[in-house]
């Protein structure tokens, strides 16, 4: 599993569709697919990635020796600089552009300090950066761990899973994870008013409306249920999600949501680590535009695979090359990626021979 700008349920949402393990495949690897083409299409990674890169010295010769361009190695902040093993303060140094980043692309030393790029007898691999690569490192709120971790458990117990899919990225301290799945974790709560077989039961009794979440998902022995909103200790929900089965549910059944997690740990550059009971949970927020696109191309290719890629358009939707040949099909398509070009595409910087 990659990195990904969606998530599974951010797709399934946009298609209704019914939860299998077949179709939840083909959703993650639609997923998957789009990911990389954002990223092709803007020639950058988006994600956050700490990790330790190392670039030339700046020549005189062909550029000023004082700028470092960091090309497609895009900065969000910086942990150490060093050039030929002596270490630059933080001082003595910019980011830029500075009333637009991050992400940033370039290193200026302070002129009125005394730092300098130097280097050996080479030049190559002189200058090296630890710090935090890609587009942002915008974090959302996504409730606090329900137990402890220690550094080697990749089940993670969350307070509430309504605002997190699989495929986001966790931050727990310093910690980066992965989701790759959700179980059902039990709510230590029981149903309080019997459920007959019947679409239109759909109020839920709990001890403590307090503790759930509208977007949840919960589980009342095999029956899914989507919660759409919480009135003091009564859920309004959707009966039978994903692909689950309607059923009766007797008087004090135990209700389950889906807050274990599967995850990776130690992701993107961080480090497994101990955490306590509590500790604050966020989600890295992708750009808006890169998640949409990636929803969109994700829908067109499951769309396209349940009729054999024979599914066509009307003329007046399809996108044409310039000998008049349709070359897309799906007008929100092509919005969406021309959108995601002008916004989020890289501008190239060329340098001279």
């Amino acid at each position: 599993m990659g990195l990904w700008y969606a998530t599974r349920e951010d797709v399934r949402l946009a298609l209704d569709s019914k939860e299998s393990a077949q179709n939840s495949a083909q959703i993650d690897r639609a997923i998957e697919s789009a990911s990389r083409e954002a990223e092709r299409i803007c020639a950058r990674k988006f994600a956050p990635v700490t990790a330790t890169r190392y670039f030339p010295r700046p020549s005189g010769d062909y550029s000023r020796a004082y700028r470092l361009w960091l090309d497609e190695n895009e900065l969000i902040s910086v942990t150490t600089l060093s050039s030929g093993g002596t270490a630059i303060a933080s001082t003595d140094y910019f980011l830029e552009p500075v009333n637009s980043g991050p992400p940033f692309r370039s290193i200026e030393l302070d002129l009125d300090s005394g730092a300098s790029f130097t280097s050996g007898a080479s030049s190559q691999r002189q200058i090296s950066i630890t710090g935090l690569w890609g587009y942002n490192d915008d974090q959302d709120a996504a409730g606090a761990l329900a137990e402890a971790l220690d550094a080697s458990e990749t089940e993670v117990q969350v307070t509430n899973s309504s605002v997190i899919g699989v495929g986001h990225i966790l931050k727990v301290d310093s910690e980066r994870m992965i989701v790759n799945d959700k179980q059902p974790l039990d709510t230590a709560q029981n149903l309080g008013i019997a459920l007959t077989d019947r679409k239109n039961d759909n109020t839920v009794a709990v001890t403590d409306g307090t503790m759930y979440f509208a977007g949840e998902t919960i589980k009342i022995d095999a029956e899914l249920m989507y919660v759409v909103s919480i009135s003091a200790n009564t859920l309004t929900v959707v009966r039978g999600e994903g692909g689950s089965v309607l059923a009766a549910h007797s008087i004090g059944a135990d209700i389950y949501a889906l807050r274990s997690l599967t995850v990776s740990r130690g992701a993107l550059g961080s480090t497994a680590a101990t955490h306590s009971s509590a500790a604050a949970v966020t989600k890295w927020h992708a750009p808006e535009g890169v998640r949409d696109y990636v929803i969109a191309s994700a829908i067109v290719q499951n769309s396209q695979e349940a009729t054999g890629y024979g599914q066509r358009v009307g003329s007046e939707m399809a996108e044409r090359d310039s000998s008049g040949s349709e070359n897309l099909s799906g007008r929100g398509l092509v919005d969406k990626r021309r959108t995601l070009r002008r916004t989020y595409a890289r501008q190239f910087r060329k340098r001279a021979v």
